[in-house]
Formats: structure tokens, sequence, C-alpha cells
């Protein structure tokens, strides 16, 4: 079995992550970690909030804070956030730990060394109203490219084109909104991608093949424009500082490095804090350095973030010319809008992740995200669509069978698996078309299809159903009790089944199905094409309980208490996220 390296795009310390930031990067990262576990594959799965750089500054002085207790606190709010939605991260770092100061500044020291860091003097905006030099992110002003009026300094959001400050038209101050900036020299550290750009295309190039489109276009598309020597510092009280001992100058001037450098070597750094914990048992060098041949790396992310992992961060590893272990996979996806627009708060617009899990139980949402996951094109959030989802596949075919199964046999049989006739053609049959789907369903996990293997995970919930239905153990009970207690009790064994495959999606309500049976012994993590052609796991004579209902149906009313709360269509040309 394979060492399963994971890691989701760093969610920023600046605020509440709305759904699309969880089905973009941490949920299926999630689903596919807990997916490898049960088949028995070693896996860690990484992920920190991302501290430094603007965002963190301006949020840490809306909220009047010193920006280290808000990211302190901030970091403990987003924690309790993903707890509730039971993502089951192996180490939740923070960018701003020591850990990321020490490695950081190692590969800044191994690519100068290398000849792939110099430093430079530039022209860079200055506002006398704020007495300082503006990073790029706290100059905002209109994208030259596609006309977005909040384009930031470093990047448009709305086209994803890489801005300089100087690029943006009527640009102004982020801190004060002054629009009377002037050009002053400074002196800032540049990595020198363009001595890298054959490197990285030849990385990106053995790679193109078995990445999503997605992923390899955009990867492909900075590689055809160029890749540009960048600035790798900033103008800020809050960051990783760079090192005196190899830049007195600009050590002494207080700079620290572009948030874009460091964050991606969090995940080192991250590997690293998790196992400082437990220095004795864990080896984060064994997951990082040389590691190319035991260990497979798989990077998730919305697409924003796809040109930094594909481009950028390869180049950053691969000047320090020691062996660090580089992405084997990015696993990119697109958009989740809101009604056809982008999640706004301003405009009180969009459903975010700590009021989704006020609302309703994480597995609603993690199993509606995943089944909707934006992996070709965008997707559109209503609420309309989110009940239909959740009223058809988790209450009717899921919920609604569980429910009916336990309940009609310990009416019937009483709170033990009845035993019966044995098995027949029609549970052969159910048995090879289980075995079936369950392959199907695999197929799609190993290749990071998230939609598909949703669909496929319902296909087998909707298979019990058409079984039940065919079999009608409430009028076979009628005249042969022996054939309704071998439908039950091929049911009963369905639920195990079900309880065992759907963890990775819905891992509460899986508890609760594999709970319902009294099993103590029970250690299978995964479920054979054997056992689900059998299906035998829960003999006769097994004690069972009827749990609570899994999945209470959404309501209209409900759904016009959503609409109100949260906002439903927006006005044409609304798009402020």
């Amino acid at each position: 079995m394979a060492r399963h390296l994971i890691t989701s795009a760093l969610p920023y310390i600046n605020g509440i992550k709305h759904l699309g930031n969880m089905v973009g990067s941490m949920l299926p990262a999630d689903v596919y970690a807990r997916y490898l576990r049960q088949r028995g594959h070693e896996v860690l799965y990484i992920c920190a909030t991302d501290e430094h750089g603007t965002p963190a500054e301006l949020a840490a002085a809306e909220a009047g804070l010193p920006v280290a207790d808000f990211c302190a606190q901030q970091h403990e709010v987003q924690r309790g956030i993903y707890e509730g939605f039971d993502l089951a991260f192996d180490y939740f770092g923070r960018s701003s730990s020591p850990q990321n100061v020490e490695i950081t500044q190692r590969f800044a020291r191994q690519l100068h060394r290398n000849g792939f860091i110099e430093e430079r003097a530039i022209r860079q905006m200055y506002s006398a109203a704020d007495n300082r030099f503006l990073p790029d992110r706290y100059i905002i002003g209109t994208c030259p490219h596609c006309g977005y009026d909040k384009a930031r300094g470093d990047q448009c959001e709305n086209c994803t084109r890489v801005l300089d400050p100087t690029d943006l038209i009527e640009p102004r101050s982020a801190i004060s909104g002054s629009t009377e900036l002037e050009v002053r020299e400074t002196k800032h550290l540049f990595l020198l991608q363009s001595k890298l750009e054959g490197e990285v295309k030849k990385f990106v190039d053995a790679h193109t093949d078995e990445w999503p489109v997605l992923s390899s276009s955009i990867a492909h598309k900075w590689l055809t424009e160029g890749l540009q020597d960048r600035s790798i510092t900033r103008d800020l009280d809050w960051g990783v500082p760079v090192p005196a001992d190899t830049w007195p100058e600009l050590a002494a001037e207080g700079k620290v490095f572009y948030v874009w450098f460091d964050a991606p070597i969090e995940y080192i750094g991250a590997t690293k804090e998790w196992a400082d914990a437990q220095p004795d048992s864990r080896d984060w060098k064994s997951w990082w350095y040389e590691a190319d041949e035991s260990v497979r790396y798989t990077e998730f992310m919305a697409k924003d973030n796809v040109p930094f992992h594909t481009v950028m961060f390869p180049a950053t590893q691969l000047g320090t010319r020691e062996p660090w272990k580089k992405v084997d996979f990015v696993k990119s996806f697109n958009w989740l809008n809101y009604y056809g627009g982008k999640f706004s708060t301003s405009q009180n617009r969009g459903i975010f992740t700590d009021a989704a899990l006020e609302l309703l139980p994480a597995d609603y949402w993690r199993y509606f995200l995943l089944a909707a996951a934006p992996e070709s094109d965008d997707a559109s959030f209503s609420w309309e669509f989110f009940s239909s989802v959740v009223n058809k596949d988790l209450a009717d075919t899921l919920g609604n069978f569980v429910n009916r199964v336990l309940s009609f046999s310990r009416k019937r049989f009483g709170d033990a698996v009845p035993a019966g006739a044995e098995a027949g053609e029609a549970e052969e049959k159910l048995g090879r078309e289980i075995a079936g789907l369950l392959a199907e369903y695999e197929e799609h996990m190993d290749a990071l299809r998230f939609r598909k293997a949703a669909a496929a995970l319902r296909a087998l919930w909707s298979a019990g159903n058409a079984y039940l239905e065919e079999k009608a153990p409430w009028l076979e009970i009628k005249t042969d009790q022996d054939a309704a207690a071998l439908t039950l009790r091929t049911a009963m064994n369905l639920i195990h089944l079900y309880s065992v495959v759907s963890e990775p999606f819905i891992p509460s309500s899986a508890e609760a199905m594999r709970s319902a049976f009294t099993l103590p012994d029970d250690t299978a993590a995964w479920v054979g094409a054997d056992e689900a052609r059998s299906l035998s796991s829960v003999p006769a004579g097994t004690g069972f309980t009827v749990p609570p209902v899994l999945f209470q149906k959404i309501t209209e009313d409900d759904l016009e208490g959503y609409r109100e709360r949260f906002g439903g269509e927006p006005e044409a040309g609304a798009d402020a996220r």
C-alpha cells in the first residue's frame, strides 16, 4: 500500500469561508483521505490557516486587534468550524509557526545560494496619506484586462490574471482609500522564475496527461505567456522576516516574504509542526525529502490557486536544488456560485460555513457539495437545488430505507436480525449488482471524480430500495415469514455495507448506521467484492436498535426562511464576493 500525502489550499485567516471554499479544497481532500485510510493506505492529510499577507493585516485592523492576536483567535474559530464539518486533518497548523519561518528562510537561502534570488531596486507605490509603501494587496483598482473595479494589485479575482499594482487603472489605497499615490524607489528580492522556466515546463509536461484538464491548462497558459521574475518580499509588519544573515539591509528595513512564497512552504512547515508534537514517532522528512518513490502527493484547490501550485511552488522547490517532494496530482475545482452570482457578505447573499452548521448537520452539506462539485465547470448553489438533493438522495433514498427496514423488522421479528430462508435468486442478483456498483464507486474515488463517485454511491443506495420494492416484505410476511425474514436480513446487511462505504461522504450518519448493530468484533474498514456479493456480514441473531431519523426533509417553510435570511437570486450584474 502506498503512502499518500494530501494537502488542501490553506484557508485565509481573514474571515469565515463560504461553501465554495469548502468544496473547492478542504472537503474533497477530506473525503479522499478518509477513503484511502479505509482502503488500508498510510495517509497524512495536512492543512493550516494562511496567516500572512495583506488580508490578515487589514482584517486585524478592522477588528481593532494586533495582527498576532487576531490570527490566533481566528485560527481557533476556523478550526472549530472544520471540526464541525468532520474534516479529519492529521494536522491543522499555522503559517505563522516557527517551523514555517525556519523552513521558508532555509528555502530562500538555498535559492540565493544557487543564483535564483536577486535583489533589485524597484519603483513601488507609496501613500503619503498612510505614510508607507503599499504592498500589492493594499492597492485596489480597475483590472486593465477585464474591467473589474475591485482588482487587487497582485491578481484580479474576476479574470484570475496576475497583476502588478502599476497595471491597475485608477489605483487607490485599501487602507485609507486615498488616490494620492506616488511611485518611489525601494529594494526587494526577486525569484528568478525566468531562469527556471525550462525546468518547470519539463515538470508540468511530465504530468499533463495525468492532471485534470483544468489544472494542466492553467499551468500551460502561464508557461506559454512566459514566466516572469517575481518579487517575493513585501513592506509589511507581519510575515516571515527576511533573514538578516543573508540580506542585512532588507532585514533592517523590516521586509517580509510575500505570502505566496511562504504559504505553500507551510505544507512542509505544518508537517514539521505535526512531527515536532511527537518527535519520537513522527518523521516529517520522510514525507517531504527524498520521497519521490515512496510518497504520492495530491493537492486540492480552487482554480485561482492553480498557477501558484503548478508553477511558482515547483519553481521554488526546483531552485533549491534539494530533493523536495513535488506534487504528483493537482485536483482543481471551478467556482461554486450562489444563484449564478458570487457569495457576498455585504449584500447578505450566500451561505458561509459557520451559518451552514447552524442550520443543518455537516453530512447534509458534505454530501450535497460533493454531489454538485464544480469539477468540469462552474456550479451554482440554490436553496431549491439543495433541498431537492437532500430530500431525494439523503432523506428518501438512504434515510427512509434504513428507518423502514429496521422499524419493520423490530415490529415483526423483535430486536435481533431474523434468520429466515436461505438466499435465493433475487439475493444473488442483488449481490452481483452491489459488487458492480461498488467497483464503479471505487473507480471514481481512485480517480478523484467526486460527482461521479457521489452518483455511484447514490446508485448503491437506490439498489437497496429497488430490492425492497421487488421483494415487498410487508406482503411476504402475510404468506411466508421466512421469505420476509430473508428480505429484511439482506436489507440489514445492505445497511451495514452502506455504513462502511458511505463513511467518506457522510461520516456521522455512517457511524449511526453502523452502531445500530451489536457487532463488537466489527472492524471492517472496507467491503470487498466477495462480501458485497454475499451480503452476510451481519448474521442472523445480531442485536440491533433503530437509530433516530438520519435525515429530516427540508420543507417549503424551511426554504422560505433560508431565502429570507441568506438572500435569493441576486440582482442582474451583482457579483461582489
